[in-house]
């Protein structure tokens, strides 16, 4: 038994965001049907690398879904549809607001058909606004939201984060905005429109940065690997590369100061406190590169483990899968699917003692259990 058994979810969606939430749903026990053009509507299956003919991209974040293929312009496929709004739980799209109205499937619509349905619906901008109707992409999000003005080097332009990190953040939205309407369904007998913006979900994940800003008028600065309120929490080089170095707290800096020989630091009018530090962190950080310049890394992040402060090695994507934390966690699956082999797969991350995850299925081709599940919706 899984938490989402019996739960089933019609995904109308493409790209990442939305997909990749659904993801998580069907990984814990939802039956998630992708609906996609007969030609195709996700332009992810289009990015490459390829593994056998199929996006590595789309196979990120499409696993254990089926997949059907409807033509929501033609009058016969909609009513398709319509008989599968029927008996779903939750519809989750990601057109422009307003699309889904003009398709007669907007909530008001789909809600006289089954009063439980749970629609939620993922847009660059939400509903409402100014910007409701425009499109919104990861990287003009991560722009827009003020991400990239506080990521990068003083020095240089303004850099978006090398994952798109506003779908991720999105994605993550999704599941726990739709587990919350199911919860509110099974106390109220009612489904719920869900609007869910990627702008939105970026400025609130500001964090800090946003908390600094409102309360302060602070304006947090590109600095790097720099940290705009804490020193030292940066990363520097070792004899043999780059470690990252983070004295989050008083009592690790004095542990920090010790593991260094350094004691009289603790008691320096310039880093005897975090604020002192922050001010006077060009000299503390100059001092500290000379010193981590003396050993190799292995030998910092033993003794960084032995006085409890946190850091670690700056890995490329190689060395990450090959860390042997990483190995332990048995992090890396593999799913077959008959048409493209063997596929490699980062696990759900959530290890519950109890909760059951499960992998079954591979992402789907275009249109691969069209033919099974309406047939099964006929009968």
């Amino acid at each position: 038994m899984r938490p989402l058994d019996n739960v089933k979810i019609l995904d109308l969606s493409r790209v990442y965001a939305a997909p990749a939430g659904t993801m998580i749903l069907a990984d814990l026990g939802a039956e998630v049907i992708r609906i996609e053009h007969p030609e195709g509507s996700d332009s992810m299956r289009g990015w490459g690398p390829f593994i056998n003919g199929e996006s590595t991209y789309y196979i990120c974040a499409n696993r254990n879904k089926k997949s059907i293929t409807l033509n929501l312009k033609d009058p016969s496929d909609k009513e398709v549809l319509l008989d599968l709004v029927k008996e779903a739980d939750v519809i989750i799209d990601n057109f422009k607001a307003g699309d889904m109205k003009k398709m007669g499937l907007d909530y008001g619509q789909l809600k006289q058909i089954n009063p439980r349905i749970i629609q939620c619906s993922v847009t660059g901008f939400g509903q409402t606004g100014p910007l409701a109707a425009e499109p919104g992409f990861d990287p003009v999000i991560q722009a827009m939201s003020g991400l990239m003005d506080v990521t990068g080097h003083p020095d240089g332009e303004a850099t978006k984060v090398g994952v798109p990190i506003a779908d991720i953040l999105t994605s993550h939205y999704v599941v726990i905005g739709i587990l919350s309407a199911l919860r509110m369904r099974d106390m109220t007998g009612k489904g719920q429109f869900i609007d869910l913006a990627l702008l939105d979900v970026q400025m609130s994940s500001l964090a800090n940065v946003a908390s600094a800003y409102l309360n302060t008028g602070f304006k947090s600065n590109r600095l790097g690997n720099q940290h705009n309120n804490v020193a030292p929490y940066q990363v520097f080089e070792c004899s043999d590369g780059p470690l990252m170095f983070c004295v989050g707290t008083e009592d690790q800096f004095k542990k920090f100061c010790e593991m260094i020989n350094r004691d009289g630091w603790v008691t320096d009018e310039r880093f005897k406190t975090n604020s002192l530090r922050k001010q006077n962190e060009v000299v503390l950080a100059g001092y500290i590169s000379e010193i981590t310049k003396t050993k190799t890394r292995d030998e910092w992040i033993e003794l960084l483990q032995k006085y409890k402060i946190p850091g670690g090695r700056v890995n490329t994507v190689e060395e990450a899968f090959q860390q042997p934390q990483v190995m332990a966690r048995n992090l890396v699956g593999e799913i077959e699917h008959p048409s493209y082999g063997t596929v490699k797969f980062v696990k759900n991350p959530l290890q519950h003692s109890e909760l059951n995850i499960s992998y079954d299925s591979g992402p789907p081709q275009l249109g691969e259990h069209t033919e099974d599940l309406l047939k099964i919706n006929k009968n």
